[in-house]
């Protein structure tokens, strides 16, 4: 009987001895996401039977691959642990990632008086966020976030405040909308911005033509034509602020 124990434990410090250590890995769909963003977790752990994933935000699941989404932006370092077969051994795996809060959306625009495009998106422009009106009109280095419209026009910023307005500097070698603003501060300013929602603001610029004299190579609020009177309202203003 002493020795069927005996045998008993030993084969079982046999199997535990050669049970395989895990190795814990995985891959994120996204390391730099909004709010509300659905990222993808897929496990590419080895020798692992059990899984335990931590989000970072107070979250868990134990699914061997998994989806999550954040309720608020921040910097969250998401943990996998894995089991062996038996329970005796784990590993860890960690992951940083980035939820950024996407609260205001520029749809940069040429005005579309006389111009050869009217209505067209602008890619390539930089927008300065400034805090104060005061600020945008010295044109300090007091802005608080710099955005670049891409390819459709858009240019999104993810750092404003809500319950804040911003004043808006468009800046591009043939377009800015420095004699817009002369005309109109509607034009650069935006409203108090709201929190939980995208903000949209029509970001209209002039365009001027690529002649001698009138290529803007460096930023400057030298107005390139003269005030006519525009104002902000001229235009509907377009209504895309939605729900996150």
């Amino acid at each position: 009987m002493k020795k069927s124990i005996l045998l008993i434990l030993a084969l079982s410090l046999i199997l535990v001895s050669c049970e395989r250590s895990p190795v814990a890995s995985f891959v994120v769909s996204e390391i730099d996401a909004l709010v509300t963003e659905d990222i993808l977790f897929t496990n590419t752990s080895l020798d692992a039977s059990e899984y335990e994933w931590d989000f970072g935000d107070g979250t868990y699941a134990n699914a061997p691959n998994v989806s999550h989404s954040y309720s608020h932006s921040g910097d969250y370092d998401v943990r996998l642990t894995v089991w062996s077969r038996n329970g005796n051994k784990r590993d860890m795996a960690y992951q940083s990632i980035t939820i950024r809060d996407l609260n205001l959306e520029v749809e940069v625009m040429e005005w579309w008086d006389g111009y050869p495009d009217p209505g067209l998106h602008v890619s390539g422009l930089s927008i300065l966020a400034y805090p104060t009106y005061d600020d945008w009109l010295a044109a300090n280095d007091n802005w608080v976030e710099e955005a670049i419209s891409g390819d459709d026009g858009y240019a999104v910023f993810y750092n404003l405040k809500s319950g804040r307005r911003y004043y808006l500097d468009i800046w591009g070698e043939n377009h800015d909308n420095y004699t817009l603003a002369s005309e109109d501060v509607g034009f650069i300013e935006t409203d108090l911005l709201v929190g939980g929602i995208v903000n949209y603001f029509p970001g209209w610029v002039d365009y001027y033509p690529p002649q001698k004299g009138l290529v803007n190579k460096e930023r400057s609020r030298v107005l390139r034509a003269e005030p006519r009177g525009r104002k902000a309202t001229d235009k509907p203003r377009k209504s895309v602020d939605t729900e996150k």
